[in-house]
């Protein structure tokens, strides 16, 4: 029998750990309200194209916003948040204790005090702390709603592996690590920038208590400076992509460690019976992947077809009556149904993972667990300031880079030239084709998210990148612009929202006023 190194042998202590049963009264909701809510939820989280990783926060945070707008405490707050969450299903009904309802609204208050003395002892730019304070709040939150994460104890382990395989020869073993720290959450975690802020925030202060409330505010300006710094690091991508390659073993074995919890020991002792969980559990991902992928495509398509429809019905039809006397409707025909296309293609095109690759993951997971230290491959050494390149060759790059991008829009171009649509058209089109580029991209890469490659590059890739990186990296800028201005969600969250759930808190109050009634009839 192998024996664990000493990292797997804590790693498999913690998942052991089972948490002590809770016989706190707990929060339930009616379940027609729920059932309601949840279509609401998916049709709003589909309009705000994020990571299924932080939906969940980004969700406390949307409501944290619309309830404390007007004024609000941890009183007023908290208990219709965790309603809203199980209404929503995000939680199991009646699977919250109202002791996490006491708990965040401590929370909800302690932070609400600490954004009032850092605007009392600072001249900040009140959005910039109101932002953070959100970002940090529902990152608590979520924490509070769900302790003892596995998610969590994973990524320090990833983390002690990598801190010793990454070097950056020109800084300090302490800003080494932190860079490793931000790119196992980023690669691992899927942590968006307000749960990289909240930890690195606990790195910085501790956990917020009343005991160093004074002392965080009073140090806060240099700690958001600092922790910035660190997500505009010169070698970020680097370190972040020589992670984020190697992470697909972690999820694997996350996956057997979570199903055998409190059981763990037992598992990785006997290596037979580890190998046939770790390739089923290959084979279940492989099958999540698809309806994952699916998912991922319906949100974009109602993502980017609700913002083009209203675009090209409202703005470019109104822009051809104008200047052309009437509407094109080939024009925003095209314009409106190649989004839709493009993503069905895509989900056409995705590739199942072989037996092979479970069989290359397995004996990954067995070099994490066994070896002392691991041998994940070459290390990797990185400067914090790169070498400098040629600034003729730079300029050739930049040419080349230039002429790439002037052929593949100009293609574009020529070939809705050739279909009659008019400049104007030409230009939404090239404004969303961009959008569904980066989005088609960044759904391929998750539909062979557990694909372990070679990193050889071949002439496939070397055309890919040539010709539409271009058009992907400006999708990137764009869909990031648009997820940050996008108008229908203020509409939706502040507007529409309130009323809405307001309406599924008289219901749920109704049926459970007639339930009342019922009983006494009983």
């Amino acid at each position: 029998m192998a024996t664990l190194n000493k990292l797997s042998a804590g790693l498999v202590v913690a998942y052991d750990k089972a948490s002590a049963p809770n016989h706190d009264r707990t929060v339930s909701v009616n379940p027609l309200v729920a059932e309601i809510a949840t279509w609401y939820e998916k049709f709003r989280t589909a309009m705000d194209y994020r990571e299924d990783e932080v939906i969940l926060r980004s969700t406390i945070e949307r409501i944290l916003k619309r309830r404390l707008i007007l004024g609000g405490s941890g009183k007023t707050v908290a208990a219709p948040l965790i309603r809203e969450l199980v209404w929503a299903r995000y939680f199991p009904d009646s699977s919250i204790p109202e002791s996490q309802v006491t708990k965040v609204a401590e929370e909800i208050d302690l932070y609400l005090k600490l954004e009032q003395k850092i605007n009392k002892n600072h001249h900040i730019n009140k959005g910039i702390v109101n932002e953070w304070i959100l970002h940090l709040l529902s990152s608590e939150i979520e924490h509070v709603l769900k302790p003892n994460d596995p998610k969590d104890v994973m990524s320090n382990f990833i983390f002690r592996i990598f801190k010793d395989l990454v070097s950056i020869s020109d800084d300090t073993e302490e800003i080494r690590d932190l860079q490793v720290f931000i790119a196992v959450r980023r690669a691992y975690a899927s942590d968006d920038l307000a749960f990289l802020r909240y930890h690195l925030f606990k790195q910085y202060f501790g956990i917020l208590s009343e005991d160093n409330l004074d002392k965080t505010a009073d140090h806060f300006l240099a700690a958001l400076r600092q922790i910035e710094e660190q997500f505009k690091y010169p070698a970020r991508d680097k370190i972040y992509t020589y992670v984020k390659n190697q992470t697909i073993p972690f999820l694997i074995l996350d996956d057997v460690l979570r199903k055998y919890r409190g059981k763990a020991f037992s598992l990785v002792s006997d290596e037979d019976f580890l190998s046939a969980e770790v390739l089923s559990a290959c084979n279940a991902r492989y099958k999540s992947i698809a309806g994952k992928v699916r998912r991922a495509i319906v949100r974009s398509v109602i993502f980017i077809f609700v913002t083009k429809a209203v675009f090209a019905l409202f703005v470019e039809g109104a822009f051809e009556r104008l200047f052309y006397g009437e509407t094109y409707w080939s024009s925003i025909a095209i314009n409106v149904l190649t989004p839709p296309v493009l993503m069905i293609i895509v989900g056409f095109l995705i590739e199942s993972p072989n037996r092979d690759n479970s069989y290359r993951i397995l004996r990954k997971i067995n070099t994490i667990l066994y070896d002392d230290p691991p041998q994940l491959g070459t290390p990797l050494i990185v400067k914090k300031k790169p070498n400098k390149t040629d600034p003729l060759l730079w300029s050739v790059f930049v040419l080349l880079w230039l002429v790439t991008a002037a052929l593949s829009f100009g293609a574009v171009i020529f070939i809705l030239t050739k279909l009659h649509v008019n400049p104007f058209s030409q230009g939404v089109f090239i404004f969303f084709l961009a959008i569904v580029s980066f989005v088609s991209f960044r759904i391929n890469r998750t539909a062979h998210m557990f694909i372990l490659k070679d990193k050889k590059e071949n002439i496939g890739s070397l055309l890919f990148d040539f010709f539409f990186m271009p058009l992907i990296q400006i999708g990137r800028r764009l869909t990031l612009t648009i997820s940050q201005l996008n108008i229908f969600l203020l509409i939706f969250d502040f507007i529409i929202e309130t009323p809405f759930k307001g309406i599924f808190a008289f219901f749920e109050q109704w049926f459970s006023f007639l339930r009342s009634q019922r009983e006494k009839l009983d």
